[in-house]
């Protein structure tokens, strides 16, 4: 176990890091306010949380990090095929922003979206000396200029991996809604406008890798102009 002290300062040097990676999306983005998304995470209110996951080791699973880039994700049936241990499953984080840190054996996967077959899941290196930024689906505020990153965790047949996740969320009253420089007449308006607790409610209704953003699709014949984010 970790002393108190030492968690709570990880998690506010992890919440300064995405905070500034936010504003350097608020600047890469060009609003004139780039801390727009930074706020939501010094809110004294903030949903954000630490968690930390243990996968042990699972015999039979090397294939895991290997050939499983070149598995098509298409089906539960891919990961029969590629042999391997799935410890955590396909999914996207609700949250705004994911910082990702783990020791040195590998196991997380990112689908890549390819045209011809769906995408494929392709392994990322563990490197304990880095940080991991996973885009959530709260920052589809962007209007899909940002896009969620579907992502799993495979179990090493060897080895256990451990990592630490970040999630920096707003507060559950937060109403998030497309900004409106973000929305043009080659870009209209994807999503309807919801609160984080909202978005919560929904996620827990749903299984792990269903798409949550699908039920906040905006309606084309809908005129509400709501547009960007309160408290």
């Amino acid at each position: 176990m970790f002393p108190c002290g030492v968690v709570n300062e990880y998690v506010k040097q992890v919440r300064q890091l995405a905070c500034q990676l936010l504003d350097m999306v608020g600047e890469g983005l060009g609003l004139q306010d780039t801390r727009v998304f930074s706020r939501l995470l010094q809110d004294s209110e903030n949903d954000s949380l630490v968690r930390l996951n243990h996968y042990p080791p699972w015999p039979g699973s090397d294939r895991a990090g290997g050939d499983a880039d070149r598995e098509p994700a298409a089906g539960k049936s891919r990961d029969k095929r590629s042999g391997g241990r799935i410890g955590f499953g396909e999914h996207s984080d609700p949250q705004i922003l994911s910082i990702l840190r783990s020791n040195d054996v590998d196991g997380l996967q990112i689908l890549s979206a390819e045209a011809d077959d769906g995408g494929v899941w392709i392994p990322v290196p563990a490197d304990p000396a880095a940080f991991y930024v996973i885009v959530g689906d709260a920052l589809q505020m962007t209007n899909g200029r940002l896009v969620s990153v579907r992502h799993r965790a495979m179990a090493n047949s060897c080895r256990p991996r451990t990592s630490t996740v970040f999630f920096g969320a707003p507060s559950p009253g937060t109403r998030i809604t497309p900004l409106p420089q973000m929305i043009r007449p080659h870009a209209p308006r994807r999503y309807k406008s919801f609160t984080w607790a909202e978005y919560k409610k929904a996620m827990y209704s749903l299984r792990l890798g269903h798409n949550r953003l699908d039920l906040f699709l905006a309606d084309p014949d809908d005129h509400d102009q709501d547009s960007g984010i309160s408290n």
